[in-house]
């Protein structure tokens, strides 16, 4: 059997006909002839009409109105398998379903629109609703406050001169609302032109040259300025604070948001306003302070730089609020290595001292200045300098060793002065020297290892001054080579070690000096001595001869034994010396 007839209900656009729809609801897959068959049938009229639905998802039938208001109408589906209904009570004025309005036009001013239109439906009184499109995309809704039969209108105000808006109307029932009817089509209109509000946020730079200055000013639109026209031009006008000296103006196009002008150095006066078709906006002013004195002395630009911190948000600075200040202004190139270099400006309040300054120009290894300013009566005064980088890196290149002093145990390195300026991409901080033999891994005293990615140890020695540029490296070895490399580092690192120096150092003559002061004299003296001592045991000690070796006995005559016996007459002596006069004579 089919479905019963769900979300049956019923409703007029133009109280002549009802219109009744339901959901369809789940396919019989009965076809032909036998399909499922639609009737409605009132009640109190006891008519029925047997409709030919139109259906896809959901299905609709007519029913003619006459006199009648209350109606009890049923809906009846059948097929072979089975009937259902759906039965439905109401009273048609409760059930008015509105046409779309038709034809919109309006009448505006600059920041006002009169929106009207034209009803379809006649003799019905309509409350209607109008959604308007705002440049931002957002939709607000205004209801109308009347309720005309033929003609409605709606005011719609608070909006922004010479701005493009969208809108479009629906209508229900004043009376007795149903429901809304479809939208119109929509409606496009502009608004009227009116002068700028609001003004523009101004700035400058100054430069000496001979005889005066030269500044440059700078304009963009602030927060609270709209142009409210369809052209706009700026005029910029100069006059000296002094006396009463007649300004000078120039006027340029929406094509220029800076400009230059010439001012000797006393203190001048500067104004720039935007101008459409309609008038100008107000003017937004600034003194230029005079170049001697001491005006000059209260906007020095000899203040010292003041190194920041990068983060991956921005740069921070930071600075001391001072109560005689209304607002600070903080400055920056974003191309600081061109030019013009895209000067940028943020203006902040008296209670701020912290800035988080940030751009998508910002990017690692570039040195960005900042310039510090407090503001009040149209006046900065530079109250500090700031330079740092969103993230270092290594430097781009070495120092250059112009000359390497080489003794027995030392080398002496001296580098030619290393630039320490925003040419490099990050703040050096000082240098990194590797030694290590060639042969051999290094182990100086005094030193840090420093394992390369193959696995050599290097030694490190770090130099913390930036402006150093000798050093020597002690406790070498004589007559040994030796592989030697300097890098600069920075907050972001340094260059990987990958080419080195390579030395020699001499042979050191003086510990062949003494290795002969110390072993060959002494073994020199030693032999001497042991010479001498044999001379004087030879002079002072002679050796007693053997009896047996001398030439007295190499006679063979008389032995007794084996022993050899002198006669006395065989020897004739050459002398006879007696000590002892007594007993000479008695021989």
């Amino acid at each position: 059997p089919p479905d019963t007839p769900s979300d049956f209900s019923c409703q007029t656009q133009n109280m002549t006909k009802i219109t009744c729809t339901w959901s369809r609801g789940r396919d019989t897959y009965l076809y032909g002839h036998y399909t499922s068959k639609y009737k409605l049938s009132e009640e109190f009229s006891k008519k029925s009409d047997p409709c030919t639905a139109i259906c896809s998802e959901w299905c609709s039938c007519s029913w003619d109105i006459g006199q009648q208001r209350l109606y009890n109408i049923t809906l009846t589906v059948e097929n072979p398998l089975g009937k259902k209904t759906a039965t439905e009570v109401f009273d048609i004025t409760h059930r008015i379903y509105p046409l779309p309005p038709l034809q919109l036009w309006e009448e505006y001013t600059d920041t006002e629109i009169k929106l009207h239109w034209n009803q379809q439906n006649k003799g019905i009184e309509l409350f209607c609703q109008t959604e308007v499109l705002q440049p931002d995309g957002k939709a607000e809704l205004y209801n109308s406050s009347d309720t005309q039969l033929h003609h409605t209108s709606v005011t719609l105000g608070g909006l922004q001169p010479y701005t493009k808006y969208t809108a479009r109307v629906r209508c229900g029932a004043a009376e007795h609302f149903w429901r809304w009817s479809e939208w119109s089509q929509t409606h496009t209109f502009r608004t009227k032109e009116a002068a700028p509000s609001g003004k523009l946020d101004i700035w400058r730079e100054i430069t000496p040259v001979q005889g005066g200055r030269n500044v440059t000013l700078f304009w963009k639109v602030s927060m609270d300025f709209r142009a409210n026209g369809r052209s706009i031009s700026y005029e910029v006008t100069w006059e000296k604070v002094v006396d009463s000296s007649k300004p000078e103006c120039i006027s340029l196009s929406s094509d220029y948001n800076s400009t230059r002008i010439f001012v000797d150095n006393d203190p001048y006066r500067i104004s720039i306003m935007a101008k459409n078709n309609v008038n100008h906006s107000l003017p937004s002013v600034l003194i230029i302070l005079g170049a001697t004195g001491t005006e000059k002395k209260l906007n020095s630009s000899e203040h010292k730089e003041e190194r920041v911190n990068g983060t991956d948000d921005g740069i921070l600075i930071s600075w001391k609020p001072r109560h005689e200040y209304d607002s600070y202004i903080i400055d920056w190139c974003n191309f600081p290595t061109v030019q013009p270099c895209d000067l940028q400006w943020k203006r902040f309040g008296r209670d701020t001292s912290s800035a988080l300054i940030s751009s998508a120009a910002f990017v690692p290894g570039v040195r960005y200045n900042f310039n510090i300013y407090g503001s009040a009566a149209y006046k900065a005064f530079l109250l500090g300098k700031k330079t740092g980088y969103l993230k270092e890196l290594p430097p781009r290149f070495d120092p250059d060793v112009k000359k390497v002093e080489l003794s027995y145990h030392a080398v002496t390195l001296s580098w030619d002065s290393y630039p320490t300026n925003e040419t490099h991409p990050g703040f050096i901080r000082g240098y990194h020297i590797y030694v290590s033999p060639v042969q051999n891994d290094c182990n100086l005293k005094g030193s840090k290892k420093h394992v390369l990615p193959g696995g050599s140890v290097l030694c490190k020695y770090t130099i913390e001054n930036p402006e150093e540029k000798r050093y020597t490296v002690k406790h070498l070895t004589s007559n040994t080579k030796y592989k030697l490399a300097i890098k600069a580092y920075t907050g972001g690192g340094e260059i990987p070690v990958i080419n080195f120096r390579y030395i020699d150092t001499p042979y050191d003559s003086d510990m062949l000096y003494l290795l002969i002061l110390i072993v060959i004299v002494p073994s020199l003296i030693m032999a001497i001595c042991i010479w001498k001592m044999k001379w004087v045991k030879d002079c002072c000690c002679p050796v007693i001869p053997s009896p047996n070796k001398s030439k007295v006995l190499s006679f063979t005559e008389f032995k007794i034994g084996s022993e050899k016996v002198l006669k006395l007459s065989d020897c004739i002596p050459d002398n006879l010396a007696l000590g002892d006069k007594a007993e000479a004579q008695k021989l």
